[in-house]
């Protein structure tokens, strides 16, 4: 018992110090980081909003960390290419070169905790229409509570190097809330954008989220209120009600229009982009769009 108490001790050791690591080398980039409830509209979000950046000539990143991994589907990859999509973090032999051991190992085995995961996007980078790099991560089980098997040393490794990428738009579709970053991994993101709808739970999953970007002192802060109907005003208020204090914590609040289209042409977004008359729905995402470039200019 006791040797199983200090093993687990010296594993939470070697997480934290994975953490203090990646706390301290965020880059300059343009990096934002799409989070809510799941079935809000995260997805949806980060795939028009990779569209939109692409359009405007940047070079964007679209990182998948849901583990419905739908963001490559969304964005307008076939279905055959991708059936063939391994996540990065179920590629047992590329886990085993960078961190010394392979998934399902781990307890007592000495694992690098800073691996060189530099060809990353390279070896593992799917280029979807408009030029858009997809990078599908994976998960792992209990990646919030310091778990340190081999799957997470990576994934951790994977976000820090991320963070230090520069020029470039990045946008990271990820589980339902925030808290299975960690601090360290989220203080590389300059930016959070909390999707919720105007149903009770998502709204709470929401209040969460900004309580903890707050916490972790992320800069800017934005709320999309996703699918409101003939009375929008009715369902701000009723978040705002919900939200309470919390509302102090966003910079921009941009409500989004239901768009029947959408069910239309789901998985891809790509044809709403090109509609006319011109999706309302687009074109509030495209002053998100907007907001992002000014405030990570400020």
């Amino acid at each position: 018992m006791k040797n199983n108490e200090e093993r687990r001790k010296k594993i939470f050791d070697a997480a934290n110090r994975i953490k203090e690591q990646a706390s301290g080398s965020a880059g300059k980039g343009f990096r934002v980081v799409i989070t809510g409830k799941g079935g809000a509209g995260k997805t949806t979000t980060t795939a028009i909003l990779s569209h939109l950046f692409a359009k405007e000539g940047y070079n964007v990143l679209a990182v998948d960390e849901d583990p419905q991994m739908n963001l490559p589907y969304a964005i307008g990859i076939s279905k055959e290419e991708g059936d063939e999509i391994v996540p990065v973090t179920k590629n047992l032999d590329y886990v085993e070169e960078k961190v010394g051991a392979r998934p399902g190992e781990g307890w007592g085995l000495m694992l690098t905790l800073n691996p060189d995961v530099s060809d990353v996007v390279e070896r593992f980078g799917i280029k979807g229409p408009d030029g858009i790099n997809m990078l599908v991560m994976g998960t792992v089980v209990q990646a919030a509570t310091g778990c340190l098997c081999p799957e997470n040393a990576l994934l951790d490794a994977i976000v820090r190097y991320i963070n230090l990428r520069r020029n470039e738009v990045i946008l990271m579709d990820t589980q339902a809330g925030v808290e299975h970053f960690g601090r360290a991994l989220a203080q590389g993101f300059k930016h959070i954008v909390i999707v919720t709808d105007a149903t009770f739970n998502s709204i709470q999953v929401a209040k969460h989220a900004a309580k903890l970007a707050k916490d972790i002192k992320i800069p800017y802060v934005y709320l999309l209120i996703n699918r409101t109907h003939s009375e929008p005003d009715k369902d701000l208020q009723k978040v705002k009600n919900i939200m309470g204090n919390a509302m102090d914590t966003f910079n921009e609040v941009i409500e989004l229009p239901y768009e029947e289209k959408l069910f239309n042409y789901e998985p891809n977004v790509m044809p709403l982009l090109d509609v006319n008359p011109p999706s309302l729905l687009v074109e509030r995402l495209k002053k998100l769009q907007q907001l992002l470039e000014k405030y990570d200019k400020q």
